[in-house]
């Protein structure tokens, strides 16, 4: 899994079939850091995060699993982090 921060919502009228009832995120990696200098992705939201959330996402099969066999996906949003604690600091923490 790989820690994200919620940029915006991507949105596409037309989209495959599977891809109907869920929202698309635009989120950035901070796993490694947060300095907001990662990779930015698109990623299915399957759990209603936010702007500026800070979220779990899985990648590859576990982010097909978790959207549903029928939803061609690579990367999922799958959990909303309460609080992010980094060699015994919290660096993150919901207000």
């Amino acid at each position: 899994m790989q820690l994200g921060r919620v940029l915006g919502q991507v949105v596409a009228t037309v989209r495959s079939p599977g891809f109907d009832n869920v929202s698309l995120l635009l989120v950035q990696d901070t796993t490694d850091d947060d300095d907001g200098d990662g990779a930015t992705c698109v990623a299915v939201d399957l759990v209603g995060a936010g702007d500026g959330d800070v979220v779990l996402m899985t990648t590859g099969s576990a982010a097909r699993v978790a959207a549903g066999a029928a939803t061609p996906t690579d990367r999922a949003v799958v959990a909303i982090a309460d609080s992010v604690i980094r060699h015994g600091t919290v660096t993150y923490r919901t207000a």
